[in-house]
Formats: structure tokens, sequence, C-alpha cells
């Protein structure tokens, strides 16, 4: 049987599995492995960590282990329990003033974000419809807009515009084909945050061009500016939006596979439909336990002001080697331009830059080449505790100072 013959071209048909390329995380991944092996005694810095360091809050972790001899909690979930979507509704009038959302019709619980991204083009998407994807970003609904022969157009989000997409940079040609616009805001990894000019320019930009924006808001919480803003709480925002939230950044919950979508009610039907096809929902006991805590703001501000003073030290000992580090507008990353070189070397790239650091140095970062050449440095690195963080900044600062960093 010959097996290769079997496989869709969207994977790469009978060339499947038989690509070199080295995905970047696997880069990262082995270079990590050839630090430790070379250095056994030297402990590594691991700054390029995507997902929280703590676990989840108590009240909802006690609230877990109720429900889960809870015997109502047993079966099937399907598009959810309508105490979650209470609740939802209830996060997002307390969180960022939206009102006037249905919880019934407007929200839609989903196993994380991922899958409703993955899910999304399979309610809009036909041979030869585009899809806006702001780049460096997450891919998961570019990746399958393809699948189904969509065509992806790439957004980039420049430094010198503040990481926001230049709307009237898009061609018209493009527009008039294109049906979703992928955005997210806080945003990983540049940490740029939305400003309330930019979504209300956003939602005039999709009623101008009838395009269903799909704001991926899975770090919506943790934002340090003056306010944090969801587009479905702007004017005519709910109309023309679908807004992905996520327990998994706000509430360290991120084994755990919960979120939920909102926005106008055919939009929330048609991804339930979907979804009822793919899969049969998110087990009752976590959905129970969330509801214990996705409102608690005192909950929410406590995980953000631990990233917001990690975030405010690293800060400072980046700028101190020689980065233009600043502190981000939301997210728990800091995205800074890339050294070009370090003693006696020079650096190609932020890949380039990335591996020495890793390979050289036991610290590890997540290199972008997307737009520009840029390293991202979260402030979810491993430690002992509180106690032990002035510690490792304490080392990676020796440890860049000792790299003698070139800008």
């Amino acid at each position: 049987m010959n097996l290769q013959n079997l496989f869709a071209e969207r994977i790469g048909g009978k060339n499947f599995g038989e690509s070199n390329e080295i995905y970047k995380f696997e880069k990262i991944k082995r270079a990590k492995a050839a630090a430790r092996a070379a250095r056994p005694d030297v402990e590594l810095l691991d700054f390029g960590v995507g997902e929280p360091d703590q676990m989840a809050p108590t009240a909802i972790r006690e609230a877990l282990k109720k429900a889960v001899d809870n015997p109502a909690n047993r079966g099937y979930a399907d598009n959810g329990i309508r105490e979650f979507k209470l609740a939802a509704a209830e996060y997002l009038s307390k969180f960022f003033g939206v009102t006037g959302i249905d919880p019934d019709t407007q929200i839609n619980h989903s196993i994380g974000s991922k899958p409703v991204l993955a899910m999304l083009p399979l309610c809009f998407i036909n041979p030869g419809d585009v899809v806006l994807q702001t780049v460096p970003g997450y891919p998961v609904l570019a990746t399958h807009a393809k699948y189904l022969g969509g065509e992806v157009v790439k957004v980039p989000l420049k430094k010198e515009n503040g990481f926001l997409p230049d709307l009237k940079a898009i061609p018209a040609d493009v527009l008039k084909r294109t049906k979703l616009f992928y955005v997210n805001y806080p945003n990983n990894p540049t940490g740029a945050a939305p400003t309330a000019a930019f979504f209300d320019e956003l939602i005039a930009f999709a009623k101008q061009h009838n395009i269903l924006i799909v704001q991926d808001a899975a770090y919506a919480t943790l934002s340090y500016g003056p306010e944090r803003l969801s587009i479905l709480g702007r004017p005519g925002g709910a109309e023309v939006a679908i807004e992905l939230h996520s327990m998994s950044k706000s509430y360290n919950m991120t084994g755990w596979r919960l979120g939920f979508v909102a926005g106008p009610a055919r939009v929330v039907q048609a991804f339930a439909e979907v979804k009822d096809n793919c899969d049969s929902g998110q087990f009752k006991a976590i959905q129970v336990a969330a509801c214990a805590g996705i409102a608690d703001m005192a909950l929410s501000e406590s995980i953000r002001e631990h990233y917001r003073v990690r975030l405010e030290k690293l800060v400072k000992v980046l700028k101190n080697a020689g980065f233009d580090a600043t502190m981000p507008g939301g997210t728990f990353f800091l995205y800074t331009q890339a050294p070009v070189g370090a003693a006696g070397l020079d650096f190609a790239n932020a890949e380039a830059a990335s591996q020495y650091l890793i390979r050289e140095q036991s610290v590890s970062t997540v290199p972008w080449d997307d737009v520009g050449s840029f390293l991202r440095f979260s402030s979810t690195f491993e430690s002992a505790g509180k106690a032990d963080d002035d510690r490792v900044l304490a080392e990676l600062a020796r440890r860049l100072d000792k790299a003698a960093l070139r800008f």
C-alpha cells in the first residue's frame, strides 16, 4: 500500500513528511538541548515560554474539585452550559463595559481559542476568498483558510505604526474578495495594545468593505494602559466583529482549554453549528469552575500585577544591555529589536541572534524575522517564586553583559 499517494495536497500530498525544513520552535528546542548538554551545570534561563508560570487561582481549582464529583456534570457539554454563558457576559460587562450582549445567542463556549480559529474558515471561506492576517502573529486561521482554498494576504505590523495594521495600505482589489480579517490585541508577539481610535477605525473599515473582524482577545485582561478595551464595547463593534476570549492567559488555565466567542448572533450560530460537528464540548466541570473566577476582577488583577512587575524589571535589564526595550501595552511579552552581533560575531537575523544566546549564553528567547528582526522575551520565565525573580534577572543581566551584544 502506498500511503504517500493518499495524503491531501493541502498538507503536502505525496511529499507529506519528506521535508527537511525545521520549524522555528523545533530549532529552539534543539538549541536548548545542545546548551544543556554542553553546560549541564549551568541554569538555562528560558525567556521563550509562551504560557503562564503559575497555577490557576485557588477558587477556580476548588470549584473544579467540587464540580468533578457532581454527577450532573458527567455528560457531553455540546455547545456549553448556560451558566458559563452568563458568567462570560458578566465578565464582558465588568471588565470592558460591554452591554447588550445576549448570552443565549451571542456567546458560545469553545475548547480554547485555537479551535475557534480553525473552525471559523469553515463557516465563511470558499475557494478564492481572501483572509487578511496580521504578521507577525498566530497563523491558525490563515492555515485553515488555505486548507479550504482561500487566499491569505499578510498585513505587516510595523514598529513605526505602533504595531497596528495600516488599513489604507491594503489594495482595493484584495478588499473586494476579503471575508475575514484576523487581528489580535493586545498583540502577541509585539505587546501592542489597541486604542479606542484604532478599534473605531477598524469597525468603520469592516462596514465599508463588508468584512468580518476576528479579534483574538486572548490577552485582553493583561493590559497595562489606562483602560482595557473590547471591540464589542465600541459603537457598532458587536455588528462587525467576533471576539475570542480565553481563560488560558487571564486565569493561568492554559491546559484546561476553555474560552468563548462573542459577537453577532448569526456568526455565533454558524460557529456553533460547525463546532457541533467537530467536538462535543468542554467538560462541564471545567466550565463550572471557570464561573467561579471569570468575572472576579480581584483574581485577574493579581495575575496582571504579577506580570506587570516582572515586565518592568525585565525592561530595565534589557535596556541596560543595549536593547530598545519598553513596557508593552499588554500581554506578558517584551518585543525588542534583535542585536546585529556580539563579540566577534555578526548576526544575519533575529534567529541567528536567538540561537547564539541559547547555545553560547544559555538564554532562550523567540526570534521573529517576519517584519524586521526582533526578539520576544516572556515574563513567564521560571523561578522559585517571587523572591527568586531578582536572582534570575540579575543572572540574565550578567550573561547579556558577557555577550557584549551590538545593536
